[in-house]
């Protein structure tokens, strides 16, 4: 008690100090005012000093763009006059359409499509499986086993057809059929498992129901399942197993979400001009992306192979930042395309409520920070689908955390060495160096403050993909075509 008194009596003190100091201070300026020599200084810290309080660095900001605009005009010429103008809008309708796929002549067969039209066949099938369990006819055990069957069909199913007939498909065909058929992949996952956890619930209110009309004490007494089922059926929501028919199953297919519910939250009307602002960008968007990979990224890839292949590290250095440039905006341009563009096109179109399709992931401290919040749709399938079935089973966050750095790892690797028809391990590497990348980030971002952690993260986007996509083009134009020296 005695020294909580003391305590208190040296705040009191040190306060009583700091209160005298300031009084000696502003008396102190009132004097110099009054003074025949007319000062003008008084204490004060530069603006660029911490402790300066300024925050107001718009000019700056503007200088910073400004430079930027001017060095890649100069880029940009500099592209021109090295290579000239590559940029052709008939080889886009070729790659695009596919074109160039399959046999020549009348009996052109454009594999590529019969693909995507074909990924109807499991789709159907998932439906039938859980209708097939869901009136009794298949056993869950056999209804289980069936849609994990039909789910791995549809992954692998582009590895055997490309494995016998790749000569047929061009890199865009492969690239978008192995794209596709990973996305139903993740939909048919999360469509079965989803139907399993409504089922298990339905099941489960069932026996408790009939329990309960066994007793004769409590003859009106209700439960809270059957208070949440009320409350639905008020509200007009779908229950299971009324849920499962083709139009409910096409529209998640379709959906801008890779997880299922049985009630998506939806509009109430569709905005026009919202809808043509996204479909401008869809179309313009497309444009550049093309217009960048065709004009700069490609001579980019192509002269550098020989120079990869020497294996000299200055060379190799310069090589690289001269790849990051155009590959990362690139990235930023797909990312806006497909992430805001495209997928709230499709929301609009769908009545789909739910647009947080993306987090501020420029903002992010550390790795970690990013991969949860760049692509929200990817990382809700793995934390619903994935991560969080792992910790119901008893095991530890860090193993969740491992298996689904290790699916992601293998879904990057899918999505490079197949449409390529080469085995790498590149993309699989660069997602399992993640982890402890984000180890070194969060202790940049403690150490040293977050602004050191935004940094490595954007340098990882900066020069990491450029280094992976070289790894593979290198061993791709080794096995496919002459290396090219740059004149």
């Amino acid at each position: 008690m005695t020294s909580d008194t003391e305590e208190s009596s040296l705040r009191y003190r040190r306060a009583q100090s700091v209160t005298r100091a300031e009084e000696i201070t502003e008396q102190e300026k009132r004097v110099r005012k009054l003074q025949y020599d007319k000062p003008c200084h008084k204490p004060r810290d530069s603006l660029f000093s911490w402790s300066s309080n300024f925050t107001n660095f718009t000019g700056l900001v503007n200088w910073g763009f400004l430079l930027l605009f001017i060095g890649g005009f100069r880029l940009f010429l500099e592209n021109l006059i090295k290579y000239g103008l590559r940029v052709n809008p008939i080889e886009w309708f070729i790659v695009l359409t596919g074109y160039s796929e399959g046999q020549e002549g009348l009996n052109r067969q454009y594999p590529a499509v019969v693909l995507l039209i074909f990924c109807v066949v499991p789709t159907v099938l998932g439906l039938l499986i859980e209708k097939g369990i869901a009136v009794g006819i298949l056993s869950e055990s056999i209804g289980i086993f069936l849609q994990v069957t039909n789910i791995l069909f549809v992954i692998t199913l582009p590895v055997i057809v490309l494995y016998f007939k790749g000569d047929d498909f061009s890199f865009v065909g492969t690239t978008t059929v192995c794209f596709v058929y990973l996305i139903l992949f993740l939909k048919l996952w999360s469509y079965s498992q989803t139907n399993h956890w409504c089922r298990n619930a339905f099941k489960g209110k069932t026996s408790k129901t009939k329990l309960r009309r066994q007793s004769l004490s409590a003859p009106n007494w209700k439960t809270v399942e059957d208070e949440k089922s009320d409350a639905a059926v008020a509200a007009g929501l779908v229950k299971y197993p009324d849920n499962l028919t083709l139009k409910d199953l096409f529209y998640f297919i379709l959906a801008p979400t890779l997880c299922y519910e049985l009630n998506f939250p939806r509009t109430s009307r569709i905005r026009k001009r919202f809808l043509i602002k996204r479909l401008l960008e869809v179309m313009v968007g497309i444009q550049l992306v093309l217009a960048l990979l065709q004009q700069w990224m490609i001579p980019s890839l192509t002269y550098s192979v020989n120079t990869f292949s020497q294996m000299e590290a200055m060379k190799m250095t310069e090589r690289l930042l001269k790849l990051a440039v155009p590959n990362h905006l690139i990235w930023l341009c797909f990312f806006y395309l497909c992430f805001h563009s495209f997928l709230n096109l499709l929301g609009e179109l769908l009545h789909f409520a739910d647009r947080n399709f993306y987090g501020d992931w420029w903002n992010a401290n550390n790795i970690a920070v990013f991969w949860s919040s760049w692509n929200l749709p990817v990382h809700r399938w793995a934390v619903r689908h994935v991560y969080i079935p792992i910790t119901e089973r008893g095991h530890s966050k860090v193993v969740a955390s491992v298996v689904v750095f290790c699916i992601s790892a293998l879904f990057h690797e899918y999505l490079v060495s197949v449409p390529l028809q080469m085995f790498r391990i590149w993309a699989f590497l660069g997602m399992m160096v993640q982890p402890p990348l984000a180890v070194i980030s969060r202790f940049a971002e403690n150490r040293w403050g977050p602004r050191w952690g935004n940094i490595i993260v954007w340098s990882s986007l900066i020069l990491g993909q450029p280094l992976a996509i070289m790894m593979y083009y290198h061993d791709y134009a080794l096995a496919h075509f002459t290396p090219t020296q740059e004149q």
